[in-house]
């Protein structure tokens, strides 16, 4: 039976309809991932909350302005054990869905600090209580800022500087650690870019072009001229072990890659391995007796 002319009109009417909603709904999407993009790149813990290191620690408030008012820069300070006064320095720059005082990222640099590194963790801006919105220019800026302090305040030569950085850490990492130097550098769960990631998330949105904040470090790694140690578990489902190994074949020599299990989150703390493996790279570089 031949459709009549009015149920074809009828029916064309229906398509066209359900062609302009789906073209509505994708580009209400795209808008609603170009507004959301902060809170999905960065999610930052704003709250502090009441956790601390269990050793003696420094905090260090820094005004971003003339004012004395928030937005300010803020670092916790950790001793290296035994107080030793040629103690290397590491800069631990943690990773999103966190701040300086969550868990895991104590954890880090109580660990840090008991292989005998000065731990200077900086907090980045618009999380754990400090002002103003992350970007990936300001978390850069904030990172800078505490490598100068250490340069300058504290004296330190570059070569006793170890720039740590975990997940989205890496990525402020890299990029400090291609514009200065440093005697060694530590990737923990490192992505070689969040713009690849993203596209694997949403492959049906063109990533490149809304993302603001790529996080590129392929494209800077090459620039890293110290020694680098990639820590990666097979089991990471937020960062795939494919990134970690994308960046590790973009970086210069020398370079090494540990897989490490625990998955992204939890391998420093369930990998009796992990930080033996830091102390053993570290000793290679002559950064730890």
């Amino acid at each position: 039976m031949v459709p009549s002319f009015t149920a074809m009109k009828l029916l064309r009417r229906v398509l066209l309809w359900v062609v302009v909603f789906a073209v509505v709904a994708y580009l209400g999407a795209i808008v609603y991932l170009v507004a959301s993009e902060t809170r999905l790149v960065f999610a930052a813990v704003t709250t502090l909350g009441d956790r601390r290191p269990a050793q003696p620690f420094e905090q260090l408030d820094r005004a971003a302005g003339d004012t004395g008012e928030p937005p300010y820069a803020r670092a916790w300070l950790l001793p290296a054990a035994g107080a030793a006064g040629d103690a290397p320095w590491v800069i631990f720059l943690h990773g999103n869905d966190s701040n300086v005082g969550s868990r895991l990222n104590i954890f880090h640099c109580e660990q840090l600090r008991a292989l005998g590194l000065n731990v200077i963790a900086p907090e980045y801006r618009g999380f754990g209580g400090v002002g103003g919105a992350p970007t990936e220019a300001g978390l850069a800026e904030d990172a800078r800022r505490w490598y100068d302090y250490v340069r300058t305040d504290r004296h330190v030569d570059a070569r006793r500087i170890v720039i740590y950085g975990w997940s989205l850490g890496s990525g402020v990492a890299v990029n400090l650690a291609s514009h200065v130097e440093e005697g060694a550098v530590v990737l923990e769960g490192a992505p070689a870019s969040l713009v690849a990631i993203g596209q694997q998330r949403y492959p049906i949105f063109p990533i490149r072009l809304l993302i603001r904040n790529p996080f590129e470090s392929i494209l800077k790694i090459g620039a890293v001229h110290a020694p680098i140690l990639f820590l990666h578990s097979p089991e990471d489902v937020i960062i795939p072990i494919g990134e970690g190994r994308r960046l590790f074949d973009a970086a210069p020599a020398p370079k090494q890659f540990v897989e490490v299990s625990g998955g992204h989150v939890y391998a420093s703390e369930k990998d009796p391995r992990f930080f033996p493996t830091v102390q053993a790279f570290l000793r290679a570089q002559q950064l730890l007796p």
